[in-house]
């Protein structure tokens, strides 16, 4: 099967139906005040954790995902009914990104997880809903609000948890081979695993981790060199790093240098992952020549502050050694807290939906921006003086005409809301 673990893919949600204008037309009944009803709730765009999904290769073929549109309000106080919920499957491991802001909306990692990641538009409210004492019979209604619309960036990252870390060909596809039941392809040739590799260890003692193979990192792959970024993503998730070394240094390596190269990495990308507790494997121990490097690595262990170990992938000489260690290992460990380094995950209270900043474009227009404001302009029927006159007085109560004079409008300069434009009068 092939894996995918970065894609793109365009939500919209579903837009809130438009309210109705309407008043009651019964017999014995001459004077029937306003009766439309409001329209229903657009549909969201959810995202959930399937656990039958272990990759993004669905989204190869399937990009774009639209809720439904509310229905529209009618007559009698009728009220239009909301949109089911669009729910889109990912893997545990998924985190969601705007693709234009770059903010994390949603950081997926538990099955059954669900996130919102695009809201479904506000049904618009029936002429009903304005009558007051002022005001006995309106005529307007609102329009339903837009749905919101994002463009988004996929990544997967591995929910294993050990990684391991090493040159191409130092024996990591051999090692999860030997102590799972995952069979990757494994080559004497440089990069035969492209793709990450999971395997399920089992414990002597009954229990069991997952692990997984991260292709060979090479010089520069924090910079992006090869696929670095795509396989660096994959150890964020991991809990204890196997670093492997080829101890027989039979392609013109030396494995003390190796360590040294692959760390500086790691710590290039990410400061968390060059923080992550290591364990030091020397593979190929039976190779002759692997045995001359050994008190040079050892060294290396014990100046580090590493657990090290000795081991044949091939022979499984002192696999299950190794594997019972890190069983045990993780028995013990204890997340550790986040930081405020860590990547924080949108919140989408933290914009002032009341906030109103005005700017102007590159061809000299003034830009009104603002989320309340926009919701105004996208929900007012423009065609019915009623709704204008509404719009007017909401315009002065914000106080925008001063502040476009303060930004030095003028009488017949264009202004922009959302997707409406207009020229500026006293």
């Amino acid at each position: 099967m092939q894996f995918i673990d970065r894609t793109k893919v365009i939500c919209k949600a579903g837009d809130g139906g438009h309210g109705k204008s309407a008043f009651r037309r019964e017999k014995f009944v001459p004077n029937g005040g306003p009766s439309g009803g409001d329209g229903g709730r657009g549909g969201d765009v959810i995202f959930v954790v399937d656990p039958n999904m272990n990759t993004l290769l669905d989204f190869r073929f399937h990009r774009k995902f639209n809720g439904k549109n509310g229905e529209n309000g009618d007559i009698k106080n009728q009220y239009g009914a909301n949109a089911p919920a669009c729910y889109v499957k990912v893997p545990a491991g998924t985190i969601v990104k705007d693709e234009e802001t770059g903010e994390v909306l949603a950081d997926l990692t538990e099955i059954g997880q669900e996130a919102v990641i695009c809201k479904g538009g506000r049904g618009g409210r029936g002429n009903a809903k304005f009558a007051n004492s002022a005001n006995r019979a309106p005529t307007f209604a609102e329009f339903g609000e837009p749905g919101e619309a994002r463009n988004l960036i996929l990544e997967l990252k591995l929910l294993a948890d050990v990684g391991l870390v090493g040159y191409p060909s130092v024996g990591k596809s051999s090692l999860v081979a030997s102590c799972s039941a995952a069979r990757p392809e494994i080559a004497e040739y440089h990069f035969t695993t492209i793709t990450p590799v999971l395997g399920v260890v089992k414990t002597d003692y009954e229990k069991s981790f997952v692990m997984a193979d991260i292709p060979g990192l090479i010089e520069g792959a924090a910079d992006g060199v090869g696929l670095g970024h795509d396989f660096l993503r994959h150890v964020e998730r991991t809990k204890l790093i196997l670093h492997i070394v080829d101890a027989s240094g039979l392609e013109g390596r030396d494995p003390v240098e190796d360590y040294y190269k692959i760390n500086a990495e790691l710590k290039k990308y990410s400061e968390k992952i060059a923080r992550r507790t290591q364990i030091l494997v020397a593979n190929k121990m039976d190779i002759p020549e692997a045995a001359e490097n050994i008190p040079r690595l050892k060294k290396l262990a014990e100046e580090e502050g590493l657990k090290f170990f000795e081991i044949s992938a091939a022979t499984r000489q002192g696999v299950a050694e190794l594997i019972s260690y890190v069983g045990e290992w993780l028995d013990n460990y204890v997340e550790e807290p986040e930081t405020e380094d860590d990547v924080k995950v949108y919140d989408e209270n933290a914009e002032d939906p009341e906030k109103v900043t005005i700017s102007r474009d590159i061809s000299g227009d003034f830009v009104v921006s603002g989320k309340s404001l926009e919701k105004l302009v996208a929900m007012t029927n423009f065609l019915n003086d009623e709704a204008v006159r509404r719009f007017q007085y909401i315009w002065r109560i914000k106080g925008i005409d001063s502040k476009l004079k303060a930004k030095g409008i003028k009488e017949g300069d264009t202004v922009h809301i959302g997707a409406m434009e207009f020229e500026f009068r006293e």
